[in-house]
């Protein structure tokens, strides 16, 4: 099964409908309601279905259908084509994580038919991109009135719960400025050097996080990071550019405000930037957009998914992460959520990504616990 889904080339920019046409149909078998969800062009949809009882409460198994691109990566096969070697299975979206969402597919025909509370499956579209489909997924069970009792996310963690996740905010700042021959630059307002200085004020506050925090020791990285992660503009060396763009994030601690460090950069814009522009070209200056939002993830220890996925894995431990999953989507509607899955982060987005078979096994596993505890009468 996992083979079966890393051979769909679900790149976040195409379409991921002939893997949804593919579980539907697997799942046809299983008498399971199945619910769709798609983007604005209808080239890409989220999939829920429940199986079992129709009633409040139950479990979610979620994961994203998506995966990173391979280009300009050095990939030894084809990424899209799974490959066994040593103890591992390589391909694109083995660890990030379609190798979680087919061991669940493989496993439910063996217990579906003795259930006796709803299990239900979540497939979204756009991960990668932000986690941009998974919202609507969620806003189509609200109007549907499922209920859920707790959600597992299965993104790589090796086996081991993680209950809190930073949140991100990307955006895009478009600066405009007034152009010139570059003979004749005092008379001009240069849009890549207004940028410059603002990403350098962004590197500025960054560094001040690392050194003065908040700090939340628990992650990996124990302080909120500000990073420009793309640059454009200008067209020629003689000209001074009347446009630059420059797209960057916050990623932040579950208790630190990111709307206050944008208010700060837009305050420094303002103050120091701007005038000077403007007494060359009133129409000159800065405009920010936000692109995406991913919020923090924030599970109390004392939830009763996170006791229950504890227990089942066999781990006590409980971890925080900074990157992102769709787990904080799903907390905030009111579903407890907690991040488990097989396979590590570290091999996500790399070329010759691969899933240990240990992990496999380790999955199946908790998997299996948990769908005979959901077959228990109480």
């Amino acid at each position: 099964m996992i083979g079966k889904l890393v051979a769909f080339p679900t790149v976040s920019r195409d379409s991921n409908l002939a893997l949804i046409d593919f579980v539907r149909e697997l799942l046809r078998d299983l008498d399971a309601d199945v619910r769709l969800t798609f983007d604005d062009g209808r080239r890409k949809a989220n999939l829920f279905a429940t199986l079992g009882p129709r009633c409040d409460g139950g479990l979610v198994l979620s994961g994203h259908t998506d995966v990173v691109p391979v280009e300009g990566q050095a990939w030894d096969a084809d990424p899209f084509s799974l490959q066994q070697q040593q103890g591992r299975l390589y391909g694109r979206g083995t660890s990030d994580m379609k190798s979680f969402v087919a061991i669940a597919l493989a496993m439910l025909p063996a217990y579906v038919p003795r259930l006796t509370k709803p299990l239900h499956l979540a497939l979204s579209y756009d991960e990668e991109v932000g986690c941009i489909g998974v919202g609507r997924l969620i806003e189509d069970l609200a109007r549907a009135r499922v209920r859920p009792a707790g959600c597992v996310v299965g993104e790589p963690t090796l086996m081991a719960p993680v209950i809190a996740h930073k949140g991100k905010k990307s955006f895009r700042c478009v600066v405009r400025g007034y152009a010139a021959h570059s003979a004749y630059a005092p008379s001009a307002v240069n849009a890549v050097e207004a940028a410059a200085e603002a990403i350098a004020y962004l590197k500025r506050m960054a560094r001040r996080r690392h050194d003065a925090g908040p700090y939340d020791k628990g992650f990996d990285v124990s302080h909120t990071t500000l990073h420009t992660g793309v640059v454009h503009g200008g067209t020629a060396l003689n000209i001074v550019p009347h446009e630059c763009t420059f797209d960057f994030e916050v990623r932040h601690l579950p208790r630190d405000d990111p709307d206050a460090l944008l208010d700060e950069l837009k305050a420094y814009l303002a103050r120091e930037l701007e005038p000077e522009m403007h007494r060359i070209d009133p129409r000159t200056g800065f405009e920010i957009t936000q692109l995406s939002e991913i919020p923090a993830l924030d599970t109390s220890g004392e939830t009763h998914i996170v006791g229950l996925v504890q227990e089942l894995t066999g781990n006590t431990e409980i971890g925080k992460v900074s990157y992102g999953t769709e787990a904080s989507q799903f907390q905030r509607a009111g579903i407890p959520t907690v991040v488990c899955g097989p396979g590590s982060i570290e091999q996500a987005h790399k070329p010759n990504e691969f899933i240990t078979l240990e992990q496999v096994q380790a999955c199946e596993s908790f998997l299996g616990k948990l769908m005979e505890r959901m077959t228990v009468q109480t």
